[in-house]
């Protein structure tokens, strides 16, 4: 109802019928009317983004939030087969791999960013995972690219790499640019913070020697917060990151659940996502919460490059780095 209210505030003229209980979507009007609205506007751009796009401002006042208790156990079977293998792999590496494909493969739509009131989607999937440092420098940040296209191992041994460098003191630009803020005197650092962001995410000016740019920081963030004993966090989307999620891990637990009639006892791992509602709805966080159902069940696969899924993939690889 809300969507067919603003449609007819926007176009009166292809106004939706919403006492004959038609789709939202629908637009009355001649033929040519009707197809050129509907060609005017793509994958990204759907009726609702549109709208909400316009109607909301930063995700200050957009955000919504989901939660999900995963049954990782088969993946944990994995992980632990493969550290007396040899190889060094965690939970988040492979948490990293199921949502990264995830995003991919069923959800595309949610890798994009807004940009003027309209909807761009990303070339790239690229996911953002904080690290941390000493205790005096606090957290700095590591971009893994191309995330769903690579084996766990493989993210495994990258993120390792580039978290080494950064507790090294080689952080990203767009990480050491909290040095530049701290070196600004307090009255000046917000009106610093928000003609940057302003400059590099709303006009979609980039400025490289600031490391600024729409894909500075990733598609989406995941967080561990487990290792510190916790099991739920709401996490805050950051201004200027232009990211549609932040997904935090939890603490692994094992608990008694049913399986079959049966109570068993499986090891669970509780999700958390704070999403950007201009971009992220209902329907689509749970069609990612079905696919990370579903990758988490299949965790050799997460293991491998998956060529066929990549066949019909929307988004680039390559080699560049931002790091």
């Amino acid at each position: 109802m809300a969507i067919g209210y603003w449609y007819s505030f926007i176009c009166p003229s292809g106004r939706a019928n919403s006492d004959k209980q038609r789709s939202p979507y629908h637009i009355q009007g001649p033929l040519s009317q009707k197809s050129a609205i509907l060609a005017s506007m793509d994958r990204f751009n759907t009726p609702w983004r549109v709208t909400a796009a316009a109607i909301y401002t930063a995700p200050s006042d957009s955000r919504v939030y989901g939660t999900l208790d995963i049954d990782v156990t088969d993946a944990k079977r994995f992980m632990d087969e493969q550290r007396r293998a040899g190889v060094k792999i965690t939970m988040v590496h492979l948490t990293t791999a199921v949502l990264a494909r995830a995003i991919a493969f069923d959800v595309p739509e949610l890798n994009c960013f807004i940009r003027r009131g309209r909807i761009i989607g990303r070339r790239r999937l690229n996911v953002m995972l904080p690290v941390m440092l000493d205790s005096q420098a606090g957290v700095s940040s590591v971009i893994v690219n191309d995330a769903h296209a690579r084996p766990a191992s493989d993210l495994a041994q990258d993120i390792r790499e580039l978290a080494k460098k950064s507790r090294g003191g080689t952080e990203s630009q767009a990480s050491r640019n909290k040095y530049l803020l701290n070196s600004i005197p307090w009255p000046f650092r917000r009106a610093v913070f928000k003609f940057l962001k302003w400059l590099s995410m709303d006009l979609g000016i980039e400025l490289p020697r600031l490391g600024l740019s729409s894909d500075s920081f990733g598609s989406f963030i995941v967080s561990d917060i487990g290792s510190f004993g916790l099991t739920t966090g709401m996490a805050a989307l950051f201004p200027a990151a232009k990211i549609p999620a932040v997904i935090i891990m939890g603490k692994m637990e094992q608990k008694p659940v049913v399986r079959d009639g049966e109570i068993v006892i499986r090891t669970i791992l509780p999700l958390t996502g704070t999403f950007d509602h201009r971009i992220v709805d209902g329907m689509q966080i749970g069609k990612l919460g079905r696919a990370i159902h579903r990758n988490f069940a299949r965790p050799e696969w997460l293991d491998e490059v998956p060529e066929k899924e990549l066949a019909g993939c929307l988004f680039e690889c390559g080699k560049t780095r931002d790091n």
